[in-house]
């Protein structure tokens, strides 16, 4: 079983899809994917699927949508199956559970690609940090299970996904600053500053790479665009390393230079108190 979670939710057993078309279902399995090998408790999924009131038939129904998702494996299964559904999405006491290797879920290839990537990162071997983070993002095919109907608990979860995503391309892209990829990176974060305007780590990020390939005057508009959408916006200047880095570009600081500047720090904390 190979199942795909960032982007449209994918599931598939022997080249044949076992994604319901129904809403809760799709719900159901959503879930379960995201903890393989695990027991997710009956009572979490009867919240994910009607909150905090769910109706008195709510466990016979949940019952019937397992059935439902085992008949879509059953079916890609096939009768030469060594397994059965039941033995695939099992139950156990209290709840239910996908018996799948993690590394059948994508996501949990992507968490492992970051551990990689951190790792590479802190010591210092940067092109390696920046291929396993780049590898990791080309995992991602859109938003987070952007065709299931998420209740309180995968809102959860997909906000984490995606919070982890956009850390992930700031990763990346301290890798590559590190290398000198400064000019390449320009494009890429014009684009993200302008979704994310109030981001100080993009920011900082796009007002050294700016910096570096000789720009001084731009580097330091998108630190004033940055502190008028901050102080228009929320009432706050920027952080002290944001106001600390301007300082340097003001300075000419050869710290900010790409051989001179430290080695296993991020660009936001490159002037850190």
């Amino acid at each position: 079983m190979e199942i795909q979670v960032p982007g449209p939710l994918s599931a598939e057993v022997n080249g044949g899809t076992v994604v319901p078309t129904a809403v809760k279902p799709r719900q159901i399995l959503s879930l379960l994917a995201l903890y393989p090998g695990r027991v997710m408790p009956v009572s979490m999924l009867m919240e994910e699927i009607w909150g905090a009131q769910p109706p008195q038939s709510a466990l016979t129904t949940l019952q019937t949508y397992i059935l439902q998702l085992r008949r879509h494996l059953d079916t890609a299964m096939g009768p030469d199956a060594p397994g059965t559904a039941k033995d695939v999405l099992a139950t156990r006491h209290g709840g239910y559970l996908l018996q799948i290797p993690p590394q059948s879920v994508d996501v949990h290839q992507y968490e492992q690609l970051i551990t990689q990537g951190r790792a590479a990162f802190e010591g210092g071997d940067d092109q390696v940090a920046a291929d396993c983070f780049r590898r990791a993002l080309d995992l991602w095919r859109g938003p987070a299970l952007v065709d299931v109907r998420v209740g309180p608990i995968l809102e959860i979860e997909v906000l984490r996904l995606e919070e982890s995503r956009l850390g992930t391309i700031e990763r990346r892209i301290d890798a590559d600053l590190r290398l000198g990829r400064h000019a390449e990176l320009i494009s890429e974060l014009t684009e993200l500053t302008a979704r994310y305007p109030q981001h100080e780590g993009l920011h900082s990020q796009a007002m050294v790479a700016v910096y570096r390939s000789g720009r001084q005057g731009a580097a330091l508009d998108v630190y004033r665009r940055l502190r008028a959408r901050l102080v228009e916006d929320l009432g706050v200047e920027p952080s002290p390393q944001v106001r600390r880095l301007h300082q340097a570009m003001l300075s000419a600081d050869p710290q900010l230079d790409v051989v001179a500047g430290p080695r296993r720090t991020s660009t936001v904390d490159l002037f850190a108190a």
